[in-house]
């Protein structure tokens, strides 16, 4: 293909009206000889196929190497038809299979029933649900993000991506039996992002999404075939005449009207299938030929064995028992370069090259001719350089755009730069080994990371790591995914399992070469995990330097104590709730709490963090606790702020007789354990006040000072002294209550007879300041001449009796006394009298 002209594979529409190459990609390596024979399924953008027999049609014994009832499985090729793996299937009969975006085959059977494989056969398997289960599958669609399945009530069933949710019903679709023929219009290109079901029946389409089923009233049908464009925007239908009409996706244009037989001058042509090449022309295989059909006239394509197409974004695969071919349309840019006799810049700048080459002075003449155009004749080198397969022809275009690029005073050679990695990269993965024919357009439309993860699904590890340190992208999912594969498949020279360590260190090795030290391992320990090689999953989680990533896996190890300890580490504090909270269900209370405990000081912040999370969300787990590490006294603590929160006092005196038992559990605090008992006991006498008051007053409670003081004012004045003498008030306290209690119900007479009953064990002072505080001042007096004299006048001016005031201090013949009285008194008429001591006591 190098030593060809690029022209050589181009052909012509008649008319001239468009060109269109065939570039014969891959001989094909595999033993098929008739792709009849099969059912095909292929990936876009260069992507693998999966074959399998097809079971209605007749296959000689010698051929088939087993009986014809036999279970047939599904095989899977590169485009270049090296098989990369084989899938068997034993789950009834297959309805349809297609391929993921990131190549997974999917195969659907009549009972709803799909699996998703990956390129090494593994799979995980879904449901469409009860309803396709009872009523069966007939047919369904798949895209690369979903599929539509058609059940045996004609019903529609979609499902939006492969993580195996729930699947919905579309509208319903008013069939009474199969349509001729449907297809559906992918999410992606659509407006809404709602996949479109087109059905062909009797005359007409009928259109069904999630909401209606909307006929589109066409009278040309039945139509055999309906096929969208890759962008959705055109549909190319094949009428029961063989007529292809191509019309727009809303039915208002019509775009094409190509008569088949006509066209292949045999009546009645047989159509196996229409596809589109790209989105500016329909691809039709028939036996023995096909037929590339653009806005004007066709070109043929002869085959001499059955064909089978892959519709992509800018061509056409097409696979034959011996070749894999690609079609696209021929690009402006590559005419103006190519073309005989093409006078444009960019086909001037590529001769001027070859005149270099050879030393020739017309090539300085051609690039001064086109000086002006100079910079967009580089680009358009550039941008055919891509469109190109032959490395030949890459290298001269790349050629051709430098050498125009050093006659620019300022040119950003980034584009040109990324063409020559982008082409290093498009040509090492086409090579016939690796088979992915992958272009230009197709590499952009899905981006460098995508390829990556395709070429990891092979299993071409190397290569893809290569590519990606080329492109300076993070080879992470490459490493994980190489030790993913490692694990599973890890074996001796002898047959037998390599041992963990040997595993683990070979990983870590990989891993801190070519991933700087930065890829996760937990992924990669997962995997161990699930293939039973649990010592090796805790080897490699040792190496994670993340413990959120660690911690996860481990509780679903159920290495409990592990990830305790690794949440602790962290310093963390919600990874250490997120473990707690995870195992406090799935343990018995008593492991639960041994786990935690036995851990010593390494994990004491996680009792402690089982305490504060168990003080606010769960009292009942805080006292467990307490009580299965013999904490006595933080029982006891907690049973009183339980009991300061009870409103009951029979709750109340129990949580307070809990607290009472704990403290008394415990040598150290006999104090509080009599404390508690006496708190029970003064809640008894209070519930008896209150019944013998008839709950008229409240006492449970109150202190003991607080009970006596409510006594007295009550009139329980026998129960006061009852109180008093049961507790050991002191006399002094018990004064100073009833003064307060008597002051406050203003009964002075009996607040005079209790001052007379005996000695004040608190003097009389505190008679006459609560007295004069709380206003009665006349009564306060009273009691000053009981105090002693040296305070007599202080307390009269505290009780605003200024006339005995001023009398005290002629008493005690103070002039400054009377001074000072007379200075502060506020009383006018008072002042003169006490002014008219003051010259009496100083005469």
């Amino acid at each position: 293909m190098d030593d060809d002209h690029p022209t050589a594979s181009w052909d012509a529409m008649p008319g001239g009206s468009a060109f269109y190459r065939k570039l014969s990609v891959y001989q094909m390596q595999w033993p098929i000889r008739d792709l009849s024979d099969y059912i095909v399924a292929g990936a876009r953008y260069g992507g693998p196929l999966a074959l399998m027999r097809d079971p209605t049609k007749m296959v000689a014994m010698t051929r088939m190497g087993s009986s014809s009832n036999a279970k047939q499985p599904i095989q899977i090729f590169s485009s270049s038809g090296d098989l990369i793996s084989t899938v068997s299937w034993d789950q009834g009969r297959i309805i349809r299979i297609g391929w993921t975006l990131d190549e997974r085959l999917v195969a659907l059977n009549e009972e709803g029933i799909y699996r998703l494989y990956d390129l090494q056969g593994d799979y995980v398997q879904h449901s469409l649900g009860p309803e396709a289960g009872e009523t069966g599958v007939i047919d369904a669609r798949i895209y690369e993000n979903g599929l539509v399945a058609m059940t045996g009530l004609y019903g529609l069933l979609e499902v939006k991506g492969w993580a195996g949710g729930k699947s919905s019903s579309l509208a319903s679709t008013g069939l009474t039996e199969p349509p001729h023929s449907w297809s559906i219009i992918a999410p992606d290109v659509l407006i809404s992002r709602h996949v479109e079901v087109l059905l062909a029946t009797e005359a007409t389409i009928i259109a069904v999404d999630a909401l209606e089923a909307a006929d589109q009233h066409l009278a040309r049908g039945p139509f055999s075939h309906v096929a969208p464009s890759p962008n959705g925007k055109r549909l190319a239908l094949l009428t029961a005449a063989n007529v292809l009409w191509v019309v727009s996706a809303d039915f208002q244009n019509s775009l094409v009207e190509f008569d088949v037989d006509a066209a292949t001058a045999h009546s009645g042509a047989v159509v196996r299938y229409v596809q589109w090449c790209g989105d500016d022309a329909v691809f039709l295989g028939l036996d023995g030929m096909t037929l590339l059909v653009g806005p004007g006239p066709s070109l043929q394509y002869f085959y001499a064995s059955p064909t089978f197409a892959v519709s992509e974004i800018d061509g056409i695969r097409v696979f034959s028992a011996d070749t894999c071919d690609f079609i696209q349309k021929v690009p402006n840019r590559a005419l103006d370069i190519f073309l005989p006799g093409s006078t444009e810049p960019s086909a001037i700048l590529y001769d001027a090259w070859a005149h270099f080459t050879q030393r020739s002075p017309r090539a300085d003449e051609a690039v001064r001719h086109i000086r002006p155009d100079l910079a967009s004749a580089v680009d358009a080198c550039i941008e055919v350089a891509g469109w190109e397969w032959g490395v030949k022809t890459q290298r001269a275009l790349l050629n051709a755009a430098k050498y125009g690029r050093a006659f620019l005073d300022s040119y950003n050679p980034t584009d040109f730069v990324l063409m020559g990695q982008t082409l290093k990269v498009l040509n090492a993965v086409r090579y016939y080994e690796i088979g992915i024919p992958i272009t230009y357009a197709q590499y952009l439309h899905t981006s460098p990371s995508h390829l990556l993860v395709r070429l990891t699904a092979r299993s071409q590890h190397l290569l893809a790591l290569r590519i990606a340190s080329y492109l300076s992208m993070k080879p992470d999912a490459v490493l994980k995914h190489w030790a993913s594969a490692k694990i599973a498949r890890a074996k001796k020279a002898d047959g037998s399992a390599e041992d963990d360590a040997t595993i683990c260190r070979t990983i870590v090795e990989k891993f801190e070469q070519l991933g700087g030290g930065e890829v996760s391992y937990a992924d990669i320990a997962r995997r161990a995990w699930e293939v039973g090689r649990l010592a090796l999953a805790i080897q490699l989680l040792e190496h994670e330097p993340r413990p959120a990533d660690q911690v996860p896996l481990l509780l679903e190890m159920k290495d409990d104590r592990r990830a305790l300890i690794k949440a602790v580490d962290s310093g963390d504090t919600d990874l250490v709730y997120t473990v707690l909270l995870a195992l406090r269900p799935r343990l018995q209370l008593g492991d639960f709490f041994r786990l935690v405990e036995e851990g010593g000081p390494r994990l004491a912040p996680a009792a402690s963090l089982l305490q504060v999370y168990a003080r606010q969300q769960d009292r009942e787990m805080l006292r467990d606790f307490y009580y299965a590490d013999d904490r006595r006294v933080a029982s006891a603590v907690l049973a009183l702020e339980e009991a300061s929160g009870i409103e009951d006092p029979v709750a109340k005196m129990a949580s307070i007789k809990a607290a009472q038992k704990f403290f008394s559990e415990d040598k150290d605090r006999a104090f509080e354990a009599k404390m508690m008992d006496e708190n029970i006991k003064l809640m008894a006498f209070q519930l008896d006040l209150e019944k013998e008051v008839e709950h008229k007053v409240k006492f449970v409670g109150l202190s003991v000072s607080e009970t006596i003081k409510t006594c007295l004012v009550n009139g329980l004045s026998k129960k006061a002294d009852k109180v008093k003498k049961d507790w050991v008030v002191p006399d002094k306290r018990f004064w100073h209550i009833k003064l307060q209690a008597l002051t406050q119900i203003g009964d002075f007479d009996a607040l005079e007879a209790f001052a007379k009953s005996k000695k004040s064990p608190i003097g009389y002072e505190p008679f006459v300041h609560h007295l004069a505080e709380n206003g009665h001042l006349a009564q306060a007096a009273i009691y000053v001449p009981r105090c002693d004299a040296s305070k007599r006048v202080d307390l009269y001016v505290a009780c605003r009796d200024w006339q005995a005031a001023g009398k005290e201090c002629i008493a005690q013949k103070d002039k400054a006394a009377l001074e000072n009285v007379v200075r502060i008194c506020t009383d006018s008429l008072a002042r003169r009298e006490l002014e008219q001591m003051l010259r009496t006591l100083g005469g």
